[in-house]
């Protein structure tokens, strides 16, 4: 069995439509057809007015997000991308961050570029990269707040963000950074 989280994804995608009764390609249309375009909007729908568990209603959220930018499967692409390789290991750090920052709120955005994921409300409030083969640094805009040793200055590391945190494993997702995440999105 293998552990790859495409493997993990089309695993879902195929059943879609037995579990739920829809084909990938019509839960997008339904979100298309909703008029909904962020992310925690078309959560909402789809877990509320469908039922689909968190993990499938994230799925088609995603899917039908980066059809809607024109993009088809871009986003997912260079997220897909840059967790790939030797970084393929830190894609469930990136899976749990993405799990709790959807849940802040309808307005969450997520904007995959080719080396970070930006996390954005109004403006920017954070971001996701995965930086070496062992390490994902969380950058977080709380310019205020002073530093600690977990929570660093970002230094030459991001000038888009005021801090960062180091993460080598999904468990070092906690609420204590789940909370600064929070803080800065909630200035955002």
């Amino acid at each position: 069995m293998s552990n790859k989280p495409e493997d993990a994804e089309a695993t879902m995608i195929r059943n879609l439509e037995e579990k739920w009764g829809k084909s990938l390609g019509e839960w997008i249309e339904l979100v298309a057809a909703s008029g909904l375009q962020k992310h925690g909007e078309i959560m909402k729908l789809l877990k509320g007015n469908h039922d689909l568990t968190h993990g499938y209603a994230n799925l088609v959220a995603h899917k039908a997000r980066a059809q809607a930018a024109g993009g088809g499967e871009a986003g997912n692409d260079l997220v897909t991308a840059q967790y790939g390789g030797a970084k393929a290991g830190l894609r469930p750090i990136y899976d749990k961050l993405v799990a709790a920052i959807s849940g802040f709120g309808d307005d969450v955005e997520l904007a995959p570029k080719k080396a970070y994921v930006s996390l954005r409300r109004n403006k920017q409030f954070g971001l996701v990269q995965p930086s070496t083969k062992t390490r994902v640094d969380v950058g977080i805009n709380l310019k205020d707040v002073p530093a600690t040793v977990r929570l660093e200055k970002s230094g030459s590391f991001n000038a888009m963000v005021s801090h960062r945190v180091r993460l080598a494993s999904a468990a070092e997702v906690d609420a204590e950074l789940i909370g600064w995440l929070r803080q800065a999105y909630e200035r955002a």
